[in-house]
């Protein structure tokens, strides 16, 4: 891995792992085009900043400093990230991913080997509506990660994004009775969409309104 994969590096957060101060590493592409995402100029990028030699030179300098690294982008299981990741757990690192689980089998190979501690899984939409979305057709690759993770009964949080001409309440509790009858028990995070302008759809402020009272209580809403 001698490739500038990563984008770029937030040396610190509070907010992105939860209880830990750490460093969020961006890596560069996705097979995603998410038309709400806000993280376009990631999304296309070829080359980043830093290679994974370079990140490591940099989190020898945060030992002691940090509890925990968040390996997000775009999308990391793009690359093989279990060399990166086992020396990064020998400086003491914790790992959070951020994935939008479309590679099952990195990401059960980093929980195998427990080379990850926790995991934010993206639910981008129902699958009537995950092509739209997302501009993708691996809607069954996210549910077998899904499925791994609950057998597992591994640390995970799952999390959508709500663009209220998108996604709808009727939209969102239909995904909580997929989680619930695949054995999701936990928060359901849901995420406001965020304006900014360069987002792939180039969409705008919501036109529709979201009436949350239309929420059913399947699982625990909680709102970021």
């Amino acid at each position: 891995m001698n490739d500038k994969i990563i984008y770029d590096i937030t040396p610190f957060t509070h907010l992105d792992y939860p209880n830990k101060l750490a460093a969020i590493v961006w890596f560069c592409g996705c097979n995603m085009r998410c038309i709400y995402c806000y993280n376009s100029d990631i999304v296309f990028s070829k080359e980043g900043e830093y290679t994974p030699k370079e990140l490591i030179a940099f989190l020898k300098k945060r030992v002691g400093l940090l509890d925990g690294v968040v390996l997000s982008g775009g999308e990391p299981t793009l690359y093989d990230l279990l060399p990166l990741c086992r020396q990064i757990k020998e400086m003491g690192f914790s790992i959070k991913l951020d994935t939008n689980g479309t590679h099952p089998d990195v990401v059960k190979e980093l929980v195998t080997e427990e080379l990850v501690d926790y995991i934010a899984l993206d639910f981008k939409a129902k699958n009537g509506k995950f092509g739209y979305i997302t501009g993708s057709s691996r809607f069954d690759k996210f549910t077998e990660t899904l499925d791994f993770l609950i057998q597992r009964a591994f640390d995970f949080e799952v999390r959508t994004t709500v663009h209220p001409d998108l996604l709808q309440p009727e939209d969102i509790n239909q995904m909580m009775e997929e989680l619930k009858s695949r054995g999701y028990r936990g928060p359901y995070y849901l995420q406001k969409f965020i304006k900014t302008n360069n987002n792939i759809g180039d969409i705008g402020e919501p036109i529709t309104c979201f009436d949350t009272t239309k929420l059913s209580n399947l699982l625990p809403i909680v709102w970021r």
